[in-house]
């Protein structure tokens, strides 16, 4: 570990309050312990590091297996099916496409069933052994969304009278 005492030394003093010759001040750095607990902690990180990336490439390899299109999203709460995959997962990414029930995403006013939490739980196709979580996605481009028939929201214009 490095102790490093940043106090102000006077001009023509040493740490010590001994006299010193060019007159400037300095930090007193103090070096303790061995220098292999850093190559320890960096092996750590690495190890930490891999382990991720392997777990990172099995859900990757897991979720193109079972988020085939047409395959079910299926809430583990309940059971239910609350979505169909589109599109597969872009290669290397945990990114798919799915038309999801808008009531189970919170879109709609007066939804009966459960809403989207982070903490919701579902399967993939009919694979139960494997949970995964999933964050939907709302582009800025997509069209408002009327909460209560679920379709596109349509502003009627007002019409203007002549006179």
């Amino acid at each position: 570990s490095v102790n490093m005492d940043s106090e102000t030394l006077e001009d023509g003093e040493d740490g010590g309050g001994n006299p010193q010759e060019g007159g400037e001040g300095g930090i007193t750095i103090e070096i303790k312990g061995d220098h292999d607990g850093a190559h320890d902690d960096n092996a750590n990180k690495e190890e930490e590091l891999a382990k991720l990336q392997r777990s990172a490439a099995r859900l990757r390899s897991d979720l193109a297996a079972s988020a085939v299109p047409g395959a079910s999203i299926i809430d583990k709460s309940d059971g239910k099916t609350i979505g169909k995959i589109v599109s597969s997962p872009a290669p290397g990414t945990t990114v798919l496409l799915a038309q999801m029930r808008l009531d189970r995403l919170g879109l709609l006013k007066g939804g009966k069933g459960k809403k989207w939490s982070r903490t919701n739980k579902v399967m993939i196709g009919e694979d139960e052994t494997r949970e995964y979580r999933y964050l939907p996605y709302l582009p800025l481009w997509w069209p408002e969304i009327d909460g209560e028939t679920g379709k596109e929201k349509v502003e009627e214009e007002e019409e203007d009278e002549l006179d």
